[in-house]
């Protein structure tokens, strides 16, 4: 096994390269893609060199190749991909790219005044958090709604709730900064539950092309759950909910 270690390394990098691109869903952004295959290679490498044989072994087919021990054909092959690659690498950084400019979110999109949850119809006008009380229980609600945050929002929606999540800046538009003055606090806990239940497939038509990559959550989520972690995310952005009495249409600014 010595001997093929250079091939045996080359062949773990680029299936845990296939893993990240093709396994993971949603996307993994490139800046972190390259952060893990930077930590791959480094294992690697350590791993090899932490014997000497296996380090000669690695080495072994990369001195054939430079010091003319292989077939001519070979090492023509090898000097004329190493620079075909890295010129490849920096045209797909440097080429412009055919993506629809960035817009930020400048309005919410409207609701329903329906919506289906589970096989049941809700109805979003006047609906109220029902997990939201002033008995201490309610602390330990929002407790639960952080933890249900760490698991299923964090990735995209970040630790504090920004919108700079780890995969954050591969969606367009990006996640929704709940910090954000113009977010949380202009809308009813109404609003927030339906577009945690429905995702992104469930915006009416008329909120096209307003667009969200977001799962519908409720496919994953019990009521009860959605509700804690609407509960969690105003209380861990410092947010205050709009009331029904304040407004009748949380889609609009």
């Amino acid at each position: 096994m010595i001997r093929w270690t250079f091939f045996i390394a080359l062949g773990l990098w680029l299936l845990v390269l296939v893993g990240l691109k093709l396994l993971i869903a949603p996307p993994i952004p490139a800046s972190v893609l390259t952060l893990y295959l930077v930590m791959t290679t480094v294992a690697i490498v350590l791993f090899v060199m932490a014997n000497e044989d296996r380090w000669r072994a690695f080495q072994a087919p990369l001195r054939a190749v430079f010091e003319g021990r292989v077939p001519r054909f070979v090492q023509a092959a090898v000097l004329i991909a190493l620079p075909v690659l890295v010129m490849g690498a920096a045209y797909l950084r440097l080429a412009p790219t055919h993506d629809a400019p960035f817009e930020p979110r400048v309005v919410h999109p409207e609701p329903p005044s329906g919506f289906n949850l589970k096989g049941k119809r809700i109805s979003v006008s006047g609906l109220k958090n029902p997990l939201r009380t002033d008995g201490p229980e309610l602390a330990a609600r929002i407790a639960e709604g952080k933890n249900i945050y760490y698991r299923n929002c964090f990735f995209c929606h970040g630790d504090s709730l920004a919108g700079d999540g780890h995969f954050a800046g591969v969606f367009r538009p990006i996640p929704a900064n709940f910090r954000d003055v113009g977010t949380l606090s202009m809308l009813q806990e109404s609003y927030v539950f339906w577009r945690v239940a429905t995702g992104g497939s469930g915006l009416p038509k008329g909120a096209t092309p307003w667009n969200s990559a977001m799962p519908v959550w409720q496919d994953f989520l019990s009521e009860d759950e959605i509700w804690k972690v609407v509960l969690y995310i105003y209380a861990g952005s410092g947010s205050t909910p709009r009331t029904w009495e304040e407004g009748t249409h949380a889609g609009h600014q």
